[in-house]
């Protein structure tokens, strides 16, 4: 049982009591002014059903689904009740906590067979069975029992693939996560340890590139620490997505020894912290790809505020590629639904030999 079917759980169990609580009450101010109250049997038979539920419902609900034996323990709470009732009318409340219990005890078709069972014993009990038309009533009752029934049945179906879409769509966020974090920053790490394996016995060089291993590392991992937190990216916390690009580009053009340039066009505004998380992402994308595959001499990033839309474009001179050629990267496919999780969209124009454009665009309004 799950947190919501426990809490239910909780609420027609509390409902059950309540409506006892309330016949109780009622049964006491029945207006007679006599104050005579429930006998002494009405108070057994009450006490027994609320400790029957509790007994064999409430403090079993490993029970809860099962033929056996919670359709015997209904049949016990539906003959009370008929008893109850046939002694005190004042009790009729109680039927509001006693409808529910089908569908909390018994699964599915037996809970619908239990909702018409217990329709049949609210009959019995004020003693309609023997009044003429009683089966055209017991059948409209029964019927909108097991309507509402499929209802709410329909509402946990839904709920549970909403539940398992839910996962679904995490794991994709985390998916993509990893690639924007720890992929790209291994890939870095091992292209550095890479140049300083080629630099040897140059040791000027090598500590230059182990010390950029290590800062990409250290970088990387507290950027992993922020995603699994669910917080925004580093180069994000305090600054806008205006300098956060440019520190990023900064980076990259520090341990990839490729000019990247930034540039702004437009009134820079405040924007969303997910779109702004989306455009870095991008760039990111766009300056990994650059270094490990184009082999690129130069990087121009353009972050352009527009009236009705933000857009960035990061190019690079480099060999390019066929976009539409099978297994293009997971990045890009990973980019594409990040920028649609924001309403934007993403496109990239590239051809061997004539470098890669890659152009982000997210509607503001």
């Amino acid at each position: 049982m799950n947190v919501w079917e426990a809490r239910w759980s909780r609420a027609f169990h509390v409902l059950y009591y309540a409506c006892l609580a309330l016949g109780l009450i009622l049964s006491y101010g029945d207006g007679t002014g006599e104050g005579t109250g429930p006998g002494p049997l009405t108070l057994g038979i009450v006490a027994l059903m609320a400790g029957w539920h509790g007994c064999f419902v409430v403090r079993r609900p490993r029970l809860l689904g099962r033929l056996n034996p919670m359709a015997f323990h209904l049949a016990v709470v539906c003959a009370l009740y008929i008893a109850l009732v046939s002694r005190d009318r004042s009790f009729d409340v109680v039927v509001f906590g006693l409808m529910p219990q089908p569908y909390l005890m018994l699964a599915s078709p037996w809970s619908y067979v239990g909702a018409v069972a217990t329709v049949l014993s609210t009959f019995a009990a004020r003693g309609h069975l023997d009044e003429p038309g009683v089966l055209w009533r017991l059948v409209g009752s029964s019927g909108l029992v097991v309507a509402i029934g499929l209802f709410v049945d329909y509402v946990s179906r839904q709920s549970a693939q909403n539940r398992a879409f839910g996962v679904l769509e995490e794991r994709a966020r985390l998916a993509r996560e990893i690639h924007d974090t720890l992929a790209q920053g291994l890939s870095g790490i091992v292209t550095q340890l890479e140049a300083a394996e080629q630099a040897m016995p140059d040791l000027g060089a090598v500590r230059k590139r182990i010390a950029l291993a290590k800062e990409l590392a250290r970088d990387n991992l507290q950027e992993a620490r922020r995603s699994v937190d669910a917080l925004r990216p580093g180069p994000l916390a305090g600054a806008g997505p205006e300098a956060a690009l440019a520190e990023v580009a900064a980076r990259w053009s520090r341990t990839s020894g490729v000019a990247a340039a930034v540039s702004v066009e437009g009134t820079p505004r405040p924007l969303p912290g997910e779109v702004q998380t989306t455009l870095l992402r991008a760039a990111q994308e766009g300056l990994s790809n650059a270094a490990r595959h184009a082999r690129a001499g130069r990087v121009a990033i353009t972050l352009t505020y527009m009236d009705d839309e933000v857009t960035l474009d990061v190019f690079d001179d480099g060999v390019g590629f066929d976009p539409d050629a099978p297994g293009a990267g997971y990045g890009l496919a990973a980019m594409r639904e990040r920028a649609g999780g924001v309403g934007g969209t993403l496109t990239v124009e590239s051809a061997p030999g004539e470098g890669t454009a890659l152009c982000l665009r997210i509607p503001s309004k």
